[in-house]
């Protein structure tokens, strides 16, 4: 089979390679939610609870990316959800290329400034690394537009604002705290470049 086939609409929607995707991405997302326990048990014990929501960041991601899918598998049965499905959609592209370009930069910032980089950090920078791909790989089969894009990244810009303001952040390397300021910056900012890159890969795929 040629390059061009495994980037084709028949393969990237065939039942087969949704239902990987789909399983892959739900265990993703489940270990994703238990490598978070701790800081969910911290703030759940030391913070108000509605601010829960936003310490989990990477496998909710993760979760809006599998929901997404459900769509593309079943689409005549969830053809009544429209609405949840845009705003599931758009979601899932914006946090999914922010956090998983996030926690890629975030290692290896830590790792320049001398944390160690183990196993599971390079596991982790493989599957957040995927998490970017899928979601931009996948726009053009998503039915959502620039409206609900640009809800999605003001929601994403809400949970920055949680974060910082409340520290419900992502654990960071220790090397890495006395740059708190920094890491916010890019944070954010990352947060309207992974709108923008959703956009541009909308508007590429409105023109396919």
């Amino acid at each position: 089979m040629s390059i061009s086939y495994w980037w084709s609409r028949e393969f990237l929607t065939s039942r087969g390679f949704l239902w990987l995707l789909f399983v892959f991405n739900l265990l993703g997302t489940i270990y994703g939610y238990y490598w978070y326990g701790n800081q969910i048990e911290y703030t759940i014990a030391n913070n108000p609870l509605w601010q829960v929501i936003f310490v989990p960041d990477s496998p909710t991601a993760s979760l809006f990316f599998t929901l997404s899918l459900t769509f593309l598998m079943w689409p005549k049965l969830l053809a009544n959800y429209r609405g949840v499905r845009v705003i599931l959609e758009a979601l899932a592209v914006v946090t999914s290329v922010k956090y998983g370009v996030w926690a890629v930069s975030i290692i290896f910032a830590g790792a320049y400034q001398g944390n160690v980089i183990g196993w599971q950090d390079w596991m982790l920078v493989a599957s957040h690394t995927a998490m970017a791909v899928e979601a931009l790989l996948y726009v053009r089969f998503f039915k959502f537009g620039t409206v609900i894009l640009l809800g999605a990244g003001l929601w994403t810009l809400l949970n920055d604002m949680v974060d910082y303001t409340y520290e419900v952040f992502p654990w960071l390397p220790v090397q890495l705290m006395d740059d708190l300021p920094a890491v916010r910056n890019f944070t954010v900012l990352l947060t309207l470049l992974s709108v923008a890159a959703g956009w541009f890969a909308l508007r590429q795929a409105r023109r396919s």
